[in-house]
Protein backbone atom coordinates (compact mmCIF):
# COMPACT_ATOMS: atom_id res chain seq x y z
CA UNK A 1 0.00 0.00 0.00
CA UNK A 2 1.10 3.68 -0.83
CA UNK A 3 0.10 6.86 0.12
CA UNK A 4 -0.61 7.86 -3.01
CA UNK A 5 -3.53 5.42 -3.01
CA UNK A 6 -5.01 6.93 0.07
CA UNK A 7 -4.35 10.35 -1.77
CA UNK A 8 -6.43 9.14 -4.85
CA UNK A 9 -9.23 7.50 -2.56
CA UNK A 10 -9.61 10.78 -0.54
CA UNK A 11 -9.57 13.00 -3.16
CA UNK A 12 -12.32 11.00 -5.53
CA UNK A 13 -13.89 10.07 -2.73
CA UNK A 14 -13.48 6.39 -3.61
CA UNK A 15 -14.98 5.00 -0.37
CA UNK A 16 -18.23 4.62 1.86
CA UNK A 17 -18.06 8.44 2.87
CA UNK A 18 -21.63 8.47 3.47
CA UNK A 19 -21.01 6.11 6.75
CA UNK A 20 -17.89 7.72 7.37
CA UNK A 21 -17.03 7.41 11.21
CA UNK A 22 -13.75 8.68 12.99
CA UNK A 23 -12.25 6.00 15.00
CA UNK A 24 -14.00 7.44 18.36
CA UNK A 25 -17.11 6.65 16.42
CA UNK A 26 -18.09 10.31 15.35
CA UNK A 27 -20.21 10.94 11.86
CA UNK A 28 -18.30 12.30 9.37
CA UNK A 29 -19.75 14.76 6.21
CA UNK A 30 -17.52 15.68 3.60
CA UNK A 31 -18.78 19.41 2.04
CA UNK A 32 -15.05 19.90 0.88
CA UNK A 33 -12.35 17.30 0.42
CA UNK A 34 -9.48 20.19 0.08
CA UNK A 35 -7.39 21.32 -2.15
CA UNK A 36 -4.62 18.22 -3.31
CA UNK A 37 -1.59 19.96 -2.65
CA UNK A 38 1.03 18.05 -3.64
CA UNK A 39 3.82 20.09 -1.85
CA UNK A 40 4.89 21.07 1.53
CA UNK A 41 2.64 21.19 4.08
CA UNK A 42 -0.39 18.91 4.65
CA UNK A 43 -1.67 16.86 1.73
CA UNK A 44 -5.56 18.81 1.30
CA UNK A 45 -6.08 22.49 2.36
CA UNK A 46 -9.00 24.17 3.09
CA UNK A 47 -11.47 21.14 3.64
CA UNK A 48 -14.65 21.25 4.59
CA UNK A 49 -16.56 18.85 7.28
CA UNK A 50 -18.89 18.34 9.84
CA UNK A 51 -17.42 15.51 12.58
CA UNK A 52 -20.09 15.12 15.07
CA UNK A 53 -22.31 17.83 14.10
CA UNK A 54 -19.42 20.37 14.41
CA UNK A 55 -18.26 22.43 11.00
CA UNK A 56 -14.57 22.22 10.89
CA UNK A 57 -12.96 24.07 8.10
CA UNK A 58 -8.99 23.06 7.88
CA UNK A 59 -6.40 21.12 6.05
CA UNK A 60 -6.27 17.04 5.89
CA UNK A 61 -3.38 15.19 6.64
CA UNK A 62 -2.68 11.40 5.15
CA UNK A 63 -0.63 8.40 6.20
CA UNK A 64 -0.50 4.83 5.63
CA UNK A 65 -0.06 4.54 9.83
CA UNK A 66 -1.35 6.98 12.47
CA UNK A 67 2.10 6.55 13.85
CA UNK A 68 3.46 8.28 10.57
CA UNK A 69 2.87 11.46 11.95
CA UNK A 70 5.66 11.26 14.57
CA UNK A 71 7.76 9.48 12.03
CA UNK A 72 7.73 12.49 9.65
CA UNK A 73 8.22 14.86 12.40
CA UNK A 74 4.90 16.82 12.14
CA UNK A 75 4.01 17.08 15.83
CA UNK A 76 7.02 19.86 15.93
CA UNK A 77 6.14 21.03 12.52
CA UNK A 78 3.30 24.75 12.48
CA UNK A 79 2.58 23.89 9.12
CA UNK A 80 0.55 20.96 10.25
CA UNK A 81 -1.49 23.24 12.72
CA UNK A 82 -4.20 23.40 11.14
CA UNK A 83 -4.90 19.21 10.35
CA UNK A 84 -8.65 19.10 11.41
CA UNK A 85 -8.47 15.18 10.12
CA UNK A 86 -6.00 12.48 9.79
CA UNK A 87 -6.90 10.22 7.12
CA UNK A 88 -4.92 6.95 7.54
CA UNK A 89 -5.09 3.58 6.64
CA UNK A 90 -4.04 1.54 10.06
CA UNK A 91 -5.11 3.50 12.99
CA UNK A 92 -1.93 2.34 15.25
CA UNK A 93 -1.60 5.59 18.10
CA UNK A 94 -3.78 8.39 18.59
CA UNK A 95 -2.17 11.62 17.32
CA UNK A 96 -2.77 14.49 19.95
CA UNK A 97 -3.11 18.78 19.28
CA UNK A 98 -0.79 21.09 21.31
CA UNK A 99 -3.71 21.21 23.63
CA UNK A 100 -3.80 17.37 24.21
CA UNK A 101 -7.04 16.73 22.62
CA UNK A 102 -7.11 13.87 20.55
CA UNK A 103 -6.79 14.77 16.43
CA UNK A 104 -9.92 12.85 15.06
CA UNK A 105 -8.98 9.82 12.56
CA UNK A 106 -10.49 8.14 9.72
CA UNK A 107 -9.28 4.99 8.71
CA UNK A 108 -9.75 4.43 5.39
CA UNK A 109 -9.56 0.47 5.56
CA UNK A 110 -12.84 -0.26 6.65
CA UNK A 111 -14.54 1.55 4.02
CA UNK A 112 -12.70 0.53 0.72
CA UNK A 113 -14.56 -1.82 -1.21
CA UNK A 114 -12.24 -5.03 -1.74
CA UNK A 115 -12.72 -4.71 -5.34
CA UNK A 116 -11.00 -1.31 -5.63
CA UNK A 117 -8.11 -2.85 -3.11
CA UNK A 118 -7.36 -6.04 -5.39
CA UNK A 119 -7.16 -4.17 -8.07
CA UNK A 120 -4.91 -1.53 -6.70
CA UNK A 121 -3.06 -4.11 -4.45
CA UNK A 122 -3.13 -6.50 -8.73
CA UNK A 123 -1.96 -3.21 -10.69
CA UNK A 124 1.05 -2.16 -7.81
CA UNK A 125 2.46 -5.91 -6.92
CA UNK A 126 2.84 -7.58 -10.40
CA UNK A 127 5.20 -5.32 -11.31
CA UNK A 128 7.88 -7.06 -14.24
CA UNK A 129 8.61 -4.10 -16.23
CA UNK A 130 6.32 -1.32 -15.51
CA UNK A 131 3.26 -2.18 -13.18
CA UNK A 132 0.53 -1.48 -15.68
CA UNK A 133 2.37 -3.56 -18.69
CA UNK A 134 -0.58 -6.05 -18.12
CA UNK A 135 -3.71 -3.33 -18.57
CA UNK A 136 -1.99 -0.48 -20.53
CA UNK A 137 -2.84 -1.73 -23.99
CA UNK A 138 -6.64 -1.79 -22.81
CA UNK A 139 -6.43 1.70 -22.38
CA UNK A 140 -9.01 3.96 -23.89
CA UNK A 141 -7.06 6.08 -26.63
CA UNK A 142 -8.78 9.04 -25.82
CA UNK A 143 -7.36 9.30 -22.79
CA UNK A 144 -4.07 7.89 -23.83
CA UNK A 145 -3.86 10.61 -26.76
CA UNK A 146 -4.63 13.27 -24.34
CA UNK A 147 -2.02 12.36 -21.43
CA UNK A 148 0.70 12.16 -23.97
CA UNK A 149 -0.06 15.37 -25.25
CA UNK A 150 0.47 16.51 -21.40
CA UNK A 151 3.54 14.40 -21.07
CA UNK A 152 4.94 16.14 -23.82
CA UNK A 153 5.02 19.12 -23.06
CA UNK A 154 6.06 18.41 -19.33
CA UNK A 155 8.87 17.06 -21.34
CA UNK A 156 9.26 20.34 -22.97
CA UNK A 157 9.13 22.09 -19.95
CA UNK A 158 12.11 20.33 -18.61
CA UNK A 159 14.29 20.26 -21.62
CA UNK A 160 13.50 23.99 -21.92
CA UNK A 161 15.03 24.80 -17.81
CA UNK A 162 18.49 24.88 -18.44
CA UNK A 163 17.83 27.52 -21.14
CA UNK A 164 15.97 29.15 -19.40
CA UNK A 165 19.16 29.39 -16.95
CA UNK A 166 21.73 29.93 -19.61
CA UNK A 167 19.42 32.83 -20.71
CA UNK A 168 19.07 34.61 -17.15
CA UNK A 169 23.32 34.60 -16.86
CA UNK A 170 23.65 35.73 -20.56
CA UNK A 171 21.38 38.65 -20.34
CA UNK A 172 18.65 36.91 -22.54
CA UNK A 173 21.37 36.51 -25.59
CA UNK A 174 19.05 33.95 -27.37
CA UNK A 175 21.77 33.66 -29.97
CA UNK A 176 24.60 32.41 -27.30
CA UNK A 177 22.04 30.32 -25.45
CA UNK A 178 21.09 28.27 -28.91
CA UNK A 179 24.57 27.74 -29.38
CA UNK A 180 25.54 26.08 -26.17
CA UNK A 181 22.62 23.95 -26.53
CA UNK A 182 23.61 22.98 -29.68
CA UNK A 183 27.09 22.66 -29.07
CA UNK A 184 25.85 19.90 -26.24
CA UNK A 185 23.76 17.77 -28.89
CA UNK A 186 26.19 17.91 -31.15
CA UNK A 187 28.61 16.14 -28.64
CA UNK A 188 25.42 13.51 -28.04
CA UNK A 189 25.44 11.48 -24.67
CA UNK A 190 29.25 10.79 -24.15
CA UNK A 191 30.76 14.23 -25.43
CA UNK A 192 27.67 16.21 -24.85
CA UNK A 193 28.95 18.00 -21.41
CA UNK A 194 32.30 18.85 -22.68
CA UNK A 195 31.13 20.25 -25.61
CA UNK A 196 28.48 22.11 -23.57
CA UNK A 197 31.53 23.69 -21.49
CA UNK A 198 33.91 24.37 -24.59
CA UNK A 199 30.72 26.34 -25.77
CA UNK A 200 30.47 28.23 -22.64
CA UNK A 201 33.59 28.64 -22.26
CA UNK A 202 34.11 30.51 -25.90
CA UNK A 203 32.22 33.93 -25.53
CA UNK A 204 29.75 34.08 -28.19
CA UNK A 205 30.67 37.75 -29.21
CA UNK A 206 33.81 36.04 -30.11
CA UNK A 207 31.79 33.26 -32.55
CA UNK A 208 29.74 36.64 -34.13
CA UNK A 209 32.93 38.07 -35.16
CA UNK A 210 34.74 35.24 -36.17
CA UNK A 211 32.29 33.15 -38.39
CA UNK A 212 33.21 34.60 -41.69
CA UNK A 213 35.83 32.41 -41.67
CA UNK A 214 35.11 28.70 -41.01
CA UNK A 215 38.52 27.77 -40.30
CA UNK A 216 38.57 30.40 -37.79
CA UNK A 217 35.62 28.44 -36.00
CA UNK A 218 37.41 25.32 -36.53
CA UNK A 219 40.52 26.58 -34.50
CA UNK A 220 38.12 28.10 -31.57
CA UNK A 221 36.17 24.58 -31.01
CA UNK A 222 39.06 22.37 -31.86
CA UNK A 223 41.73 24.32 -30.22
CA UNK A 224 39.32 24.93 -26.89
CA UNK A 225 38.37 21.24 -26.94
CA UNK A 226 42.66 20.46 -26.28
CA UNK A 227 42.55 19.06 -30.17
CA UNK A 228 45.12 21.22 -31.53
CA UNK A 229 48.19 20.85 -28.89
CA UNK A 230 49.92 17.71 -31.24
CA UNK A 231 53.09 18.44 -33.37
CA UNK A 232 51.47 17.84 -36.85
CA UNK A 233 52.73 17.02 -40.25
CA UNK A 234 49.85 18.66 -42.56
CA UNK A 235 49.69 21.90 -43.84
CA UNK A 236 46.12 22.43 -42.36
CA UNK A 237 46.55 21.41 -38.73
CA UNK A 238 49.23 23.39 -38.67
CA UNK A 239 47.60 26.37 -39.89
CA UNK A 240 44.65 25.17 -37.46
CA UNK A 241 47.04 25.77 -34.38
CA UNK A 242 48.54 28.92 -35.44
CA UNK A 243 45.30 30.48 -35.74
CA UNK A 244 43.57 28.98 -32.09
CA UNK A 245 47.41 30.52 -30.67
CA UNK A 246 46.28 34.01 -32.40
CA UNK A 247 42.81 33.72 -31.83
CA UNK A 248 43.54 32.78 -27.60
CA UNK A 249 46.05 36.03 -27.42
CA UNK A 250 43.69 38.52 -29.94
CA UNK A 251 40.36 37.55 -27.50
CA UNK A 252 42.44 36.80 -24.45
CA UNK A 253 40.91 33.36 -24.14
CA UNK A 254 41.83 31.82 -20.64
CA UNK A 255 42.96 28.48 -20.67
CA UNK A 256 39.93 26.68 -19.01
CA UNK A 257 40.19 23.25 -17.92
CA UNK A 258 37.75 21.29 -20.17
CA UNK A 259 37.48 17.12 -19.90
CA UNK A 260 39.01 15.17 -22.70
CA UNK A 261 36.88 14.77 -25.68
CA UNK A 262 36.30 10.71 -26.06
CA UNK A 263 36.45 9.39 -29.54
CA UNK A 264 36.01 5.58 -28.37
CA UNK A 265 32.83 3.90 -28.52
CA UNK A 266 32.02 6.42 -31.22
CA UNK A 267 31.79 5.63 -35.03
CA UNK A 268 33.65 7.25 -37.48
CA UNK A 269 31.16 10.29 -38.45
CA UNK A 270 30.30 10.80 -34.42
CA UNK A 271 34.04 11.80 -33.98
CA UNK A 272 34.44 14.97 -32.25
CA UNK A 273 36.70 16.40 -35.11
CA UNK A 274 34.02 15.72 -37.46
CA UNK A 275 30.78 17.28 -35.09
CA UNK A 276 32.93 20.19 -33.72
CA UNK A 277 33.84 20.69 -38.10
CA UNK A 278 30.06 20.93 -38.88
CA UNK A 279 29.10 23.27 -35.60
CA UNK A 280 31.56 25.68 -37.36
CA UNK A 281 30.08 24.96 -40.83
CA UNK A 282 26.86 25.50 -39.31
CA UNK A 283 27.70 29.24 -37.89
CA UNK A 284 29.89 29.58 -40.47
CA UNK A 285 26.62 29.45 -43.36
CA UNK A 286 24.20 31.17 -40.34
CA UNK A 287 25.51 33.72 -38.22
CA UNK A 288 21.98 34.52 -37.17
CA UNK A 289 21.04 31.41 -36.28
CA UNK A 290 18.22 31.90 -33.47
CA UNK A 291 16.64 34.20 -35.81
CA UNK A 292 15.94 32.13 -38.36
CA UNK A 293 14.98 29.02 -36.41
CA UNK A 294 12.13 31.00 -34.98
CA UNK A 295 11.16 32.47 -38.57
CA UNK A 296 10.92 28.20 -39.44
CA UNK A 297 7.88 26.26 -38.67
CA UNK A 298 7.61 23.12 -41.20
CA UNK A 299 10.21 20.30 -40.55
CA UNK A 300 11.45 20.85 -44.16
CA UNK A 301 12.97 24.21 -43.45
CA UNK A 302 14.47 23.04 -40.71
CA UNK A 303 15.58 19.92 -42.69
CA UNK A 304 16.89 22.24 -44.63
CA UNK A 305 18.91 24.73 -42.45
CA UNK A 306 20.58 21.84 -40.83
CA UNK A 307 21.41 20.09 -44.26
CA UNK A 308 24.94 20.99 -44.27
CA UNK A 309 28.58 19.31 -44.33
CA UNK A 310 32.37 20.09 -42.98
CA UNK A 311 35.33 22.48 -44.67
CA UNK A 312 37.36 20.64 -47.57
CA UNK A 313 39.94 18.95 -45.15
CA UNK A 314 37.42 16.74 -43.37
CA UNK A 315 36.02 15.27 -46.93
CA UNK A 316 39.27 13.33 -46.46
CA UNK A 317 39.75 13.02 -42.46
CA UNK A 318 38.23 11.46 -39.65
CA UNK A 319 41.04 12.81 -37.35
CA UNK A 320 43.82 15.25 -37.51
CA UNK A 321 46.62 14.25 -39.50
CA UNK A 322 45.32 11.18 -40.83
CA UNK A 323 44.35 10.81 -44.39
CA UNK A 324 41.06 8.55 -44.42
CA UNK A 325 39.11 7.20 -48.54
CA UNK A 326 37.24 10.73 -49.70
CA UNK A 327 33.63 10.76 -47.91
CA UNK A 328 31.28 13.94 -47.66
CA UNK A 329 30.74 14.61 -43.99
CA UNK A 330 27.14 15.44 -43.85
CA UNK A 331 24.83 15.84 -41.42
CA UNK A 332 22.47 12.73 -41.29
CA UNK A 333 18.61 13.38 -41.60
CA UNK A 334 18.02 11.07 -37.87
CA UNK A 335 21.10 13.04 -36.61
CA UNK A 336 19.16 16.78 -37.73
CA UNK A 337 16.11 14.88 -36.11
CA UNK A 338 18.01 14.53 -32.48
CA UNK A 339 18.42 18.37 -32.86
CA UNK A 340 15.17 19.53 -33.15
CA UNK A 341 13.89 17.53 -30.68
CA UNK A 342 16.34 17.95 -28.03
CA UNK A 343 17.37 21.77 -28.78
CA UNK A 344 15.16 23.36 -31.67
CA UNK A 345 11.64 22.77 -30.68
CA UNK A 346 12.35 23.35 -26.95
CA UNK A 347 14.32 26.63 -27.68
CA UNK A 348 10.75 27.92 -30.09
CA UNK A 349 8.94 26.64 -26.80
CA UNK A 350 11.00 29.13 -24.36
CA UNK A 351 11.17 32.02 -26.85
CA UNK A 352 7.37 31.69 -27.37
CA UNK A 353 6.81 31.08 -23.65
CA UNK A 354 8.95 34.49 -23.11
CA UNK A 355 7.01 35.87 -26.12
CA UNK A 356 3.52 35.15 -24.00
CA UNK A 357 2.32 33.87 -27.67
CA UNK A 358 2.50 29.90 -27.31
CA UNK A 359 2.02 28.29 -30.43
CA UNK A 360 1.01 24.91 -29.55
CA UNK A 361 0.36 23.49 -32.58
CA UNK A 362 3.52 24.96 -34.57
CA UNK A 363 5.53 22.67 -31.43
CA UNK A 364 3.69 19.68 -32.11
CA UNK A 365 3.87 19.35 -36.26
CA UNK A 366 7.44 19.22 -36.73
CA UNK A 367 7.81 16.27 -34.11
CA UNK A 368 4.76 14.59 -35.66
CA UNK A 369 6.14 14.40 -38.75
CA UNK A 370 9.81 13.32 -37.19
CA UNK A 371 10.16 9.42 -37.15
CA UNK A 372 9.89 7.74 -34.25
CA UNK A 373 13.09 7.66 -31.95
CA UNK A 374 14.74 4.01 -31.36
CA UNK A 375 15.71 2.69 -28.15
CA UNK A 376 14.87 -0.23 -25.36
CA UNK A 377 12.07 2.51 -23.70
CA UNK A 378 10.26 2.80 -26.60
CA UNK A 379 11.00 -1.20 -27.76
CA UNK A 380 9.56 -2.42 -24.58
CA UNK A 381 6.28 0.14 -24.81
CA UNK A 382 5.44 -1.60 -28.30
CA UNK A 383 5.78 -4.78 -26.79
CA UNK A 384 3.03 -4.31 -24.23
CA UNK A 385 0.80 -3.02 -27.07
CA UNK A 386 1.86 0.77 -27.20
CA UNK A 387 3.39 1.83 -30.74
CA UNK A 388 4.56 5.14 -31.33
CA UNK A 389 3.98 6.67 -35.15
CA UNK A 390 6.62 9.82 -34.81
CA UNK A 391 8.89 11.57 -32.42
CA UNK A 392 5.84 13.24 -30.03
CA UNK A 393 4.52 9.90 -29.26
CA UNK A 394 8.17 8.79 -28.46
CA UNK A 395 9.27 11.44 -26.23
CA UNK A 396 5.52 11.12 -24.38
CA UNK A 397 6.55 8.09 -23.49
CA UNK A 398 10.14 8.93 -22.61
CA UNK A 399 8.68 11.42 -19.86
CA UNK A 400 5.84 8.89 -18.86
CA UNK A 401 8.41 6.23 -18.11
CA UNK A 402 11.31 8.62 -16.40
CA UNK A 403 9.23 10.51 -14.43
CA UNK A 404 5.64 8.43 -13.50
CA UNK A 405 6.54 4.75 -14.30
CA UNK A 406 10.34 4.61 -12.42
CA UNK A 407 8.46 6.02 -9.40
CA UNK A 408 5.83 4.03 -8.94
CA UNK A 409 3.53 8.00 -9.72
CA UNK A 410 0.51 5.61 -10.84
CA UNK A 411 -1.69 7.74 -8.85
CA UNK A 412 -0.55 10.84 -10.48
CA UNK A 413 -1.06 9.26 -14.38
CA UNK A 414 -4.05 9.60 -16.32
CA UNK A 415 -3.76 5.75 -17.26
CA UNK A 416 -2.75 4.37 -14.21
CA UNK A 417 -5.92 6.30 -12.54
CA UNK A 418 -8.22 5.29 -15.05
CA UNK A 419 -7.32 1.45 -14.83
CA UNK A 420 -8.29 1.88 -11.61
CA UNK A 421 -11.92 3.48 -12.48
Amino acid sequence: MREEFLHYVWHNKKFDFSNAKTVCNKEITIIDSGKYTKGTGADFFNAQLIIDDLRWAGNVEIHLNSSDWYLHNHHNDPNYNNVILHVVWNHDVDVYYRDQTVLPVLELKNYVAETLKSEYMNFNFSKSWIFCENQIQHINRTILEKWKEELFFQRLQEKAFPMKTLLDASQNDWEAVLFCMLAKNFGLNINGSVFFDLAKSIPFSVIRKEAYEVENLEALFLGGAGLLENDFQETYPKELQNRWNYLKIKYNLNDVRIEQVEFFKHRPDNFPTIRLAQLAMLYHKNQYLFETLVQSVSLEDFYSLFELGTSNYWNTHYVLDKESPKKRKLLSKSFIDLLIINTVIPMKYLYQHYQQKIDYQQLLQPLQAVKPEQNIIIDRFKQIGISSNNAFDTQALLQLKKHYCDHKKCMNCSIGLSLLQ
